[in-house]
């Protein structure tokens, strides 16, 4: 696994499924954003890190679709929408994006162990696509490896 930062698209396995998400046809994106999300959302057993970082890109580009959201720059990320596309995403990806990067941070999930083991534990650019999934009305936690 190759990871050279902390963004959501600096790593082989999220480069990888963000170029597959760049390759499908442009009718299935929508529902391989809400797959990635669905999976790591749901997983109750040992969450493994292509998933986690398959949802924390799926994330990453929900916060970019919002209004308040970060362009999405990253080399790394789907080319389309490097280019100045976008996805029209369902009203209820926010929080699935939401309840997908809860997720990723629990136990059972091996990024967090990952991470943990590297001796991080604060993630600014993860807590601000949460502030961005929370909407305005919201103040979300911060998360952190406890």
């Amino acid at each position: 696994m190759g990871t050279w930062d902390d963004g959501p698209f600096d790593n082989d396995s999220a480069a990888d499924w963000c170029g597959d998400l760049h390759d499908a046809d442009p009718a299935a994106r929508k529902a391989m954003v809400r797959a990635a999300l669905t999976t790591a959302a749901l997983n109750t057993g040992y969450l493994g890190h292509d998933d986690a970082v398959s949802a924390i890109a799926a994330a990453a580009i929900v916060a970019s679709q919002i209004p308040g959201g970060d362009p999405i720059t990253s080399p790394y990320a789907p080319d389309f929408l490097l280019a100045g596309d976008c996805l029209d995403l369902d009203d209820d990806l926010p929080q699935l994006a939401l309840d997908a990067l809860d997720r990723v941070f629990s136990g059972d999930s091996e990024w967090r162990d990952q991470w943990g083991e590297a001796g991080f534990s604060n993630f600014p650019q993860i807590n601000k696509l949460r502030t961005v999934l929370s909407g305005p009305s919201e103040l979300p936690g911060q998360i952190a490896l406890l």
